[in-house]
């Protein structure tokens, strides 16, 4: 793979490499493991990007922060012995390409099938992200092709973690309407902006496809494509002392908005057929 100017190739303490992004455009870095990303900065803007102050970047662990890559399945599986969320985020990715452009950077990889057991995924799929950082917005693709002859179902999402200093000073506008589960219960329907006093996993279908959380930093725009469903996530203070690699109190710093495929909005692929799930992410 060939980089360019403003991509660079590094490691970080624990030995785990990155693609580190320096461009008059933004500032990011991109870990091969589980192909996550875990800084974005637009040019002469704040971050748009939370990472846990007590992550360790271990391999074969999820990095706490960041984009990790939830797939091919979201939360706990009907085996609760396999992994949560799945096998993507912490499998060592490949880098396929770097393209520096005048308005943007896009960096693709892949996930190399020869790596993941086949006890979990035993179809024959290909499964690539890329990435595309301009000083605007970041969008994320997540792109799953089914090279196989039998149809083929997963569910996934982008589990991002979003910047807030204050999260009781926080709130979500745009999924009123949408119907959620959270903790097992409902459905329930969303009647107004949501707001944060507890610990918040909602599980959204038919949402809307752009979201605006409204901070004391502005306001940061969520949008999705090829997702009918997203889900909200903050521990609280309870769950936040249960979680590796997560300080006490830094459930006040952040929050989760997941563009997904879950529940009734699960990807199914014919043979020879593909599907994008994307994201972008700016300020608003």
């Amino acid at each position: 793979m060939q980089l360019s100017p403003s991509v660079t190739i590094a490691r970080c303490e624990s030995g785990l490499e990155y693609l580190q992004v320096n461009s008059p455009l933004c500032q990011a870095r991109i870990f091969l493991q589980g192909a996550q990303l875990t800084e974005y900065a637009p040019a002469n803007q704040k971050p748009l990007i939370w990472v846990s102050s007590e992550e360790d970047y271990q391999e074969g662990k999820s990095i706490r922060g960041g984009i990790p890559i939830c797939w091919p399945w979201f939360g706990v599986h009907q085996n609760p012995e396999w992994p949560i969320h799945g096998v993507a985020r912490v499998s060592l990715w490949r880098a396929e390409e770097v393209k520096e452009e005048q308005d943007a950077i896009r960096i693709s990889l892949s996930l190399p099938m020869a790596q993941v057991d086949k006890t979990y995924w035993p179809h024959n799929t290909k499964l690539e992200v890329e990435y595309v950082l301009s000083d605007k917005q970041l969008e994320v693709r997540l792109t799953n092709t089914n090279l196989g002859d039998s149809p083929v179902q997963l569910t996934q999402a982008l589990h991002s973690y979003l910047p807030t200093p204050d999260i009781t000073q926080t709130s979500v506008d745009g999924l009123q309407g949408a119907q959620y589960i959270e903790f097992g219960e409902g459905p329930f329907e969303q009647q107004e902006v949501v707001h944060f006093g507890r610990e918040t996993d909602m599980v959204y279908s038919d949402a809307q496809p752009l979201q605006r959380i409204r901070t004391p930093d502005g306001t940061i725009e969520v949008a999705r494509a090829n997702s009918r469903s997203c889900v909200l996530w903050n521990p609280w203070v309870d769950k936040s002392q249960r979680l590796s690699n997560f300080a006490d109190d830094e459930y006040h710093k952040m929050l989760c908005l997941e563009a997904a495929n879950v529940l009734d909005d699960k990807v199914e692929l014919a043979a020879q057929q593909s599907h994008t799930l994307a994201t972008i992410i700016r300020w608003g």
